[in-house]
């Protein structure tokens, strides 16, 4: 195995992996360390939101992802009758991508594997230490070996048991299960009409959602069965009987794949770094698989935290710049577990309950209520919070969607599309700005907006982050305009290793 490595990523999940991109694409010399010597082949998780499909733009690789996938232009909230709209919101990626998290690990990691990354299968991660220079990992190789890879740093991106949050003495607080449901990947032999079914009634909640020809995820939630514990084996008989009860048919329901009792634990861990150890993914948080939320925040924790790892190893990270990663992501994943708990309390199929489904659910038919739920499953309307060494400005912290610029030698270009080799973004709107190319890692780009809009009057320039966010922003207005382009630029890009 090769030992000459400045990161070890602890999981060989989608989240590993989509970290392990981030860092190979900055020239980060990675190893993924997977405990599993196969891909599991069936699927937690099933569909990928459109703030995680805009990363996937960001860094081009969107196609080849929507070429797998099918795009369904709505999500839900708690198996509520009215749909969320995902349509018409601000985003060049309107939908829900249909796919398999089988699919979606196995797409990433042909991708770490093209930049360099490396991924052992059959390593498990036994121990983690770190000192003020290197971090430790001892491990067992496949063929029983034990052995120890140092590097600069170390992520557990190894799931809700996580050695390496164990490991670095992190607590994760929260409360267990309360309620359990069960889902099953099957065959039907007499599918619901349009192949996907959502229903909730007296008898219980049942989703059916078409993952290939002739194969179906069945999931149910039946309030004779909530208690049940969740290491109880899941029967196809269990299934029929339910699906019976709440549908009136089994649906020809056969063949089962795989078969799996989940629960509503809620749990997050009180920090995401300790000193050369970080966590992403399941490792930082679990919560009721409701609206499809967890692997797409932990893709997007590893955008997040892919960078600012990049940059540190790179020699241009500020000092404070490694620990914004639990700064920015742990609010972010504060919100998805209220939004889950309170999607698991919906879940309710007393007449009381019920009557209080169906009023949520008019409330969804109104546009104002539809659009603001709907940003939250997106994350669409994850915000982070303005750097408070910098004048304030109403763009920074601010996600930014892809647009049309007209760059200065008169082409089009798209806004994400600059940002593929993982770099900051010197945008300037006013084409007179300092030639700021030669700081490490900055990319300059002298353009005017295609479309503009309010929301972007008056400004000069803006620094972009290479995932897409405002780091921050000046108005040409600003009596101290350059002054401020510089104090940016000092302020987010160092010489000195932050650890």
């Amino acid at each position: 195995m090769e030992m000459n490595v400045e990161a070890v990523i602890i999981g060989g999940g989608p989240v590993g992996l989509m970290l392990a991109c981030e860092l190979a694409m900055a020239g980060v010399k990675t190893c993924v360390m997977e405990r599993l010597e196969k891909p599991v082949p069936h699927s937690k998780a099933l569909t990928l939101h459109p703030r995680t499909l805009e990363l996937l733009e960001m860094r081009g690789l969107l196609e080849r992802f929507v070429s797998k996938g099918s795009k369904i232009s709505s999500g839900h909230f708690s198996m509520l009758d009215t749909r969320l709209d995902f349509s018409g919101l601000e985003t060049s990626c309107p939908y829900t991508l249909l796919l398999p998290q089988a699919k979606t690990e196995q797409l990433l990691e042909e991708h770490a594997r093209s930049l360099g990354a490396k991924v052992f299968r059959g390593a498990e991660a036994l121990a983690v230490t770190q000192n003020g220079a290197e971090a430790q990992t001892i491990f067992k190789d496949r063929d029983g070996s034990v052995r120890t890879i140092t590097s600069k740093f170390v992520v557990g991106a190894d799931g809700a048991g996580s050695i390496v949050r164990k490991q670095a003495g992190i607590e994760f607080p929260g409360t267990d299960s309360t309620v359990t449901a069960a889902l099953g990947d099957v065959a039907l032999l007499s599918p619901p009409p349009s192949g996907m079914l959502s229903l909730c009634t007296k008898e219980g909640g049942v989703m059916i959602v078409p993952l290939s020809p002739g194969r179906y995820r069945v999931v149910v939630i039946s309030p004779y069965r909530t208690q049940t514990p969740k290491d109880t084996p899941v029967t196809e008989e269990e299934l029929k009987t339910d699906l019976i009860r709440i549908c009136g048919t089994d649906f020809g329901l056969s063949e089962p794949s795989w078969l799996s009792r989940f629960g509503n634990t809620a749990r997050q861990a009180k920090r995401y770094r300790d000193g050369r150890i970080f966590l992403a993914g399941d490792a930082a948080h679990i919560h009721f698989p409701a609206g499809g939320q967890g692997l797409n925040a932990g893709l997007q924790d590893a955008m997040n935290l892919g960078w600012k790892l990049a940059a540190a190893v790179n020699g241009s990270a500020p000092s404070w710049l490694l620990d914004s990663y639990h700064a920015e992501r742990h609010p972010a994943a504060e919100g998805l577990l209220r939004n889950t708990e309170a999607q698991t309390k919906l879940i309710d199929f007393t007449q009381a309950g019920l009557r209080l489904r169906g009023m949520m659910s008019e409330l969804l038919a109104f546009p104002e209520v539809n659009r603001y739920v709907a940003g939250q499953i997106s994350a669409l309307d994850v915000r982070y919070e303005a750097d408070p060494n910098l004048p304030p400005h109403h763009l920074n912290g601010a996600r930014l969607p892809d647009m049309e610029l007209i760059l200065s030698d008169g082409r089009s270009k798209r806004l994400y599309s600059c940002l593929q080799n993982g770099t900051f973004i010197l945008l300037s709107l006013k084409q007179e700005a300092d030639d700021h190319s030669q700081v490490k890692g900055l990319r300059m780009v002298n353009a005017l907006l295609a479309e503009p809009n309010e929301k972007w009057r008056g400004v000069h320039t803006v620094l972009i982050r290479p995932d897409g966010h405002v780091a921050w922003a000046v108005d040409a207005s600003s009596p101290a305009c350059a002054e401020v382009i510089q104090t940016g630029i000092s302020r987010w890009f160092s010489t000195t290793s932050p650890v």
